[in-house]
């Protein structure tokens, strides 16, 4: 029996640069928006805020993938997570979800409260009630569908913490980027270059195409899809990830669009 091809996925644009559909569907990403805001997502912001939690997972699962390659692993473990994050900045994300987590227990501080006694972590959580924390699960598939897309393999307690980071830090974009729209743009823009110790800093952008996201047009009822791309901004401080988060996001977003 001659062997059938397999069919492409349906639902969403195929970009340019080849990438397949991200793995976090656009009816998840607008459960996780409805979680915090009222408002309308567009299509294209749906698709943006796939595209850019599926480009930051990616960086943080090859920076893992790279430590475990050092140790001669082929699964991944929570240290090689812990050891991504180390080494990248960047990718340090979704840390609401640190104090959940065995994996980063003793690397969040200790807390006190006004009478200086330590807050355990477990009654840092606040009340229990529906959040990023609490819907984590709703990313494993996603999860383990970039992991085999990057030809990984990794332990359960990785796949959770993964599931954590990646629910958390939608959350926090699709606040950020509701705001975006109320505020009619993002009032506290700035950008972090990253350079070498004595070298010299490089010269300012006189014509930074990021600025343009600190203004916006529109009602002020639908999130759109610069809208997720401002909130990005606002997530990823700087440096080649929140580039490429950026340019992959756009893609997505006009080949939605276009479709």
């Amino acid at each position: 029996m001659p062997v059938q091809p397999a069919r492409p996925e349906r639902g969403g644009p195929d970009t340019a640069s080849g990438m397949d559909v991200p793995p976090f569907k656009p009816s998840l990403v607008k459960a996780v928006f409805r979680d915090v805001t009222p408002m309308h997502v567009s299509r294209s912001a749906a698709w943006a805020a796939a595209s850019v939690t599926r480009t930051v997972l990616t960086e943080i699962i090859d920076g893992a993938r790279r430590a475990a390659a050092e140790e001669a692993r082929k699964k991944l473990v929570p240290g090689d997570l812990l050891s991504a994050i180390d080494r990248n900045v960047e990718v340090e994300v979704g840390t609401k979800w640190y104090d959940h987590s065995p994996t980063f227990r003793g690397l969040t501080g200790v807390l006190y409260d006004a009478e200086g006694a330590i807050v355990p972590s477990h009654e840092r959580r606040g009340p229990r009630r529906p959040s990023a924390v609490a819907g984590a699960h709703r990313f494993e598939a996603g999860v383990r569908k970039l992991l085999r897309n990057r030809g990984a393999r990794a332990v359960p307690a990785l796949v959770r913490d993964l599931d954590g980071i990646a629910s958390v830090f939608l959350t926090d974009l699709a606040r950020d980027a509701a705001m975006v729209v109320r505020e009619g743009g993002i009032k506290r823009f700035g950008s972090v270059h990253l350079v070498t110790p004595g070298e010299p800093a490089p010269p300012p952008l006189l014509k930074d195409p990021l600025l343009s996201l600190s203004t916006r047009r529109g009602d002020r009822r639908t999130i759109g899809g610069d809208d997720v791309l401002a909130a990005t901004t606002i997530q990823l401080f700087g440096g080649t990830l929140r580039q490429r988060a950026l340019t992959e996001a756009r893609e997505a977003a006009r080949n939605t669009s276009a479709g």
